[in-house]
């Protein structure tokens, strides 16, 4: 039995009620331990985001920039954000590398989909996307 510490819970303030359900729920009975490492965003923050690989180094990850397109990770009109982004915690350290922990991150997935069944929370994750894949990202679909 696994349960959040403080980053997790951290990055679960201004999130969807329905979300934080989801993963308190989810983290308790998982194949394998996760860490919440983004939930609520700022535009500021979205937009840090979306210049990685444009105006700054590393990879692209988002489309979004924050201002013109916003992303579910930004406050809705009542307030919270609808998305969270997670990685599998193995062994003392975040594991980000998805092909390397395909199989964790997978059953991860599958076990929160499941739960958000059970709970009747309606969630979308973007493993199941093709473009962007985004195999850290969860949103709720209200």
């Amino acid at each position: 039995m696994y349960k959040f510490g403080s980053r997790s819970s951290n990055s679960l303030k201004g999130v969807h009620p329905d979300m934080v359900k989801l993963m308190n729920e989810s983290i308790k009975d998982s194949p394998y331990d996760f860490t919440i490492t983004e939930g609520l965003r700022t535009a500021k923050r979205q937009n840090e985001l979306y210049q990685q690989g444009r105006t700054k180094p590393g990879i692209k990850v988002t489309s979004l920039d924050g201002y013109n397109k916003k992303s579910n990770h930004q406050a809705k009109s009542d307030g919270y954000g609808y998305a969270v982004d997670l990685y599998p915690y193995i062994n003392g350290s975040v594991r980000v590398e998805y092909e390397r922990y395909k199989k964790e991150t997978n059953a991860i997935a599958e076990h929160i989909l499941n739960t958000a069944k059970k709970l009747g929370i309606k969630v979308e994750w973007g493993g199941h996307w093709k473009s962007p894949f985004d195999p850290p990202h969860f949103e709720l679909k209200k």
